[in-house]
């Protein structure tokens, strides 16, 4: 498994190399953004391991290059920025996880290995509404209409269709969806299913994602 570590601090990255290398991963580092979007997109890599601020452009800027070029390779923030919006921004930029500074390496190590599961194959097909969703093919369709979603967008309408006519509770999407088990501002969810019910483009006469008030939300026809 080859990680790419985009980390400028110099201390940070030679202690990351190290513990990493020690767990059998090979890694390479860029100390700058232009840097590390450049090597990330010379070769393939099984993961990114991503700094927030950083020389040239920022982390979040090259999660957002890299997504924007199709580029799914599983990516984590490395930040000391811990605000909500800091968080909601990274996710909807296309990270798959957020890991804030400082942190426990045997967190980013259990993290890394959440990120890097296989994914078993799967012909299951849900559907709600008007809207389809495949989980092998990792599409979405409106009708016939394919609809692009973000991999978080797409793991939050499987997780509400998986658990369809069942009212899915904020903690319990925050924990399965994101992978989140300890006390956090699930406000993040609202953010991320006003962008689901504007890319389906659902109406009042077909909605079919409805909020429940202070517990959560239910998918049903």
């Amino acid at each position: 498994m080859r990680i790419l570590l985009i980390e400028d601090e110099p201390g940070i990255a030679r202690f990351l190399t190290q513990g990493l290398e020690e767990e059998g991963y090979a890694v390479d580092v860029a100390d700058t953004g232009p840097t590390g979007l450049a090597k990330a997109l010379a070769r393939s890599y099984d993961l990114l391991l991503v700094d927030w601020m950083l020389p040239g452009l920022t982390g979040l800027e090259v999660c957002r290059q890299l997504r924007a070029g199709g580029h799914a390779t599983p990516l984590i923030f490395l930040t000391a920025k811990d605000t909500v919006q800091d968080t909601i921004a990274g996710l909807q930029a296309g990270a798959n996880d957020y890991i804030k500074k400082p942190f426990h390496f045997e967190e980013l190590l259990e993290r890394i290995r959440v990120q890097l599961r296989p994914r078993p194959a799967s012909t299951e097909q849900f559907t709600v509404g008007p809207i389809r969703l495949d989980v092998a093919t990792h599409q979405v369709f409106r009708g016939e209409e394919e609809v692009s979603l973000t991999q978080k967008e797409f793991a939050l309408l499987e997780y509400l269709l998986r658990h369809k006519g069942t009212v899915c509770r904020r903690q319990s999407i925050i924990e399965q969806v994101w992978d989140i088990h300890f006390e956090y501002n699930t406000g993040v969810i609202d953010v991320y299913m006003n962008a689901l019910r504007k890319k389906l483009r659902l109406s009042k006469e077909d909605e079919c994602l409805h909020t429940i008030r202070g517990v959560g939300y239910v998918a049903r026809d």
